[in-house]
This record gives C-alpha cells, sequence and structure tokens, in this order.
C-alpha cells in the first residue's frame, strides 16, 4: 500500500504503514511488523 504524508505519530517522518488496527499512518519508527499495528496498538495503548 502506498501512502502520502506524515506519520500520525510524531509528525516528522514520512508515513509508510497504516495500522490494520486503529487505522493510523505511521513510519517506520511507529510500526510494528510483526504486529501488523503502530506501535501503540502493538503495546496495547491502542
Amino acid at each position: 500500500m502506498s501512502l502520502t504524508g506524515l506519520c500520525q505519530v510524531c509528525e516528522a517522518a514520512a508515513a509508510t504503514d497504516s495500522c490494520d488496527r486503529c487505522g493510523r499512518a505511521v513510519c517506520d519508527d511507529h510500526w510494528d511488523e510483526t504486529a501488523r499495528a503502530c506501535a501503540g496498538c502493538a503495546a496495547g495503548r491502542g
């Protein structure tokens, strides 16, 4: 999936993935590939 815009967590880096749980667009630093979710959802903080 191709995303445009900034990460909705840090608002600094380009968004590269979309969280399957909450739908936020996030950068690589805020993406958990194993959970297929943003860092917040993967840690249970969704």
